[in-house]
């Protein structure tokens, strides 16, 4: 293989395949001295990452190789659970020189990238930074796949893991745009007669009722439980139930601060003030230092609360008005051995993550069905990615094929916004341009 350009990442459409969907050829625009592939894969049910490096491990390493090349690093590490002997056996004897594993505890949020270099590196990204302010790189599995594959065409396909009440809990590879629905008849459906289904994980995914809605490309898995879930009871509360839940029953024992991820780095988040504000119905950041660096891990409320209270929707609040009165916190406070104090004895075990969130009793696998899942009809969405939505570049009636171009990054003064292109992933004629969605169907 070729050496794999910045270029080349940017036309396939690679973002990051996990979370907000960063552009990839933006990410590996920065230097650094270390990249690491995120494998840590900590939400509870979700098998992808793991599933990925099973059977694509040539695929993520190489993958892996190009992002050290193109950010100047020395070192490229995998961070992984150590659980996963046999992952981590497969992989030693294909790493390179400038390559290592460093294994994770099994806990949560092992993968929060902020959390991840602290682990690898013992490094500590400020309040408000990011990884390459300390000369790290932080990439998902899947990402590193797709950043491989580059060369031979664009990101029209996804893994995601189906788990819970289904069936046969299954990671699958699909078509970009297939709906939910689709994905949820190939893991032999629901086990419930009443489904809710959470789109990215039970932790920090969200609530979907349109199971026709389509998956992108950071549609991680979807989680099936059923109505009386003690999860799907909690992600159904409104704003009123949880601020009136929290001003009656938060007793200040301030749990939700101590096991805090971001406080534990030394960030001034504090979700035990804004428990503290709210009684006293302050929604902004004046005595609620700290909500712009919430990272929303949830583990505040799922698992540090004795109360069941709700400080990440409070802190989420907070976060929401201050981006719209566009207040920030200059110089934030930052205590750096805070970690080294604490850390290491206050990490969430997943086991006692798991018996909190009511999960033990569902199949705890995805193995990966490599076979792509079929389907006559896609929706291409125009975002799905940080940045600005693209722009369609075909029309109704167009006829496309799979890999063509649907949705170019907008231009202003001759130079690129923030953003990938999107492409079609299924042969077919172009039905409809409409809510930022291409709709693709086969003849």
């Amino acid at each position: 293989m070729s050496v794999i350009t910045h270029v080349e990442i940017e036309s396939a459409g690679v973002v990051g395949a996990g979370g907000a969907g960063f552009p990839t050829h933006v990410k590996l625009s920065a230097q650094a001295d270390t990249v690491i592939v995120n494998a840590a894969e900590c939400e509870p049910l979700l098998h992808k990452d793991k599933e990925i490096l099973r059977r694509h491990g040539d695929e993520v390493l190489a993958g892996l190789a190009a992002a050290a090349e193109l950010t100047g690093a020395e070192h490229a590490i995998i961070a992984i659970k150590e659980k996963y002997r046999d992952v981590i056996a497969s992989l030693r004897g294909k790493l390179s020189p400038n390559m290592s594993i460093a294994p994770l505890a099994d806990a949560y949020p092992a993968g929060d990238e902020m959390i991840l270099v602290y682990d690898v590196l013992g490094r500590v990204v400020r309040p408000g930074g990011i990884p390459p302010d300390v000369g790290a790189v932080v990439i998902n599995v899947e990402t590193a796949f797709n950043v491989a594959s580059s060369q031979t065409g664009p990101v029209t396909e996804k893994f995601l893991t189906i788990g819970g009440a289904v069936a046969e809990p299954v990671t699958l590879r699909v078509p970009l745009g297939i709906s939910l629905a689709e994905c949820i008849s190939a893991a032999g459906g629901p086990t419930v007669e009443d489904a809710n289904y959470i789109v990215g994980g039970v932790m920090m995914g969200q609530l979907e009722t349109d199971l026709d809605a389509p998956v992108d490309k950071t549609t991680g898995g979807v989680i099936v439980l059923p109505s009386g879930h003690v999860v799907i009871r909690r992600l159904k509360r409104d704003w009123k139930q949880v601020s009136r839940i929290a001003r009656s029953a938060c007793d200040q024992c301030s749990f939700c601060t101590e096991l805090c991820p971001r406080y534990l780095l030394g960030h001034p988040v504090q979700p035990h003030l804004a428990m503290r504000a709210l009684g006293f119905n302050l929604l902004s950041d004046a005595g609620l230092p700290g909500a712009e660096f919430c990272c929303e891990c949830n583990l505040c409320s799922m698992y540090a609360c004795p109360e069941g209270l709700d400080p990440k929707v409070i802190y989420a609040e907070n976060k929401r008005k201050l981006a719209e009165s566009g207040e920030k916190w200059q110089d934030p406070p930052f205590n750096p051995r805070r970690p080294v104090l604490h850390m290491s004895d206050r990490k969430a075990p997943m086991s006692r993550l798991m018996t909190r969130l009511a999960l033990t009793g569902f199949t705890n696998t995805g193995p990966l069905n490599d076979t792509t899942v079929t389907t006559r009809k896609v929706g291409i969405k125009l975002k799905q990615h940080v940045g600005a939505a693209c722009e369609p570049v075909v029309k109704v009636g167009q006829t496309v094929r799979i890999g063509d171009e649907v949705g170019a990054v907008p231009r202003s003064d001759g130079k690129p916004a923030l953003g990938a292109p999107v492409h079609a992933s299924i042969d077919g004629t172009v039905t409809a341009i409409e809510n930022n969605i291409v709709r693709i169907e086969k003849e």
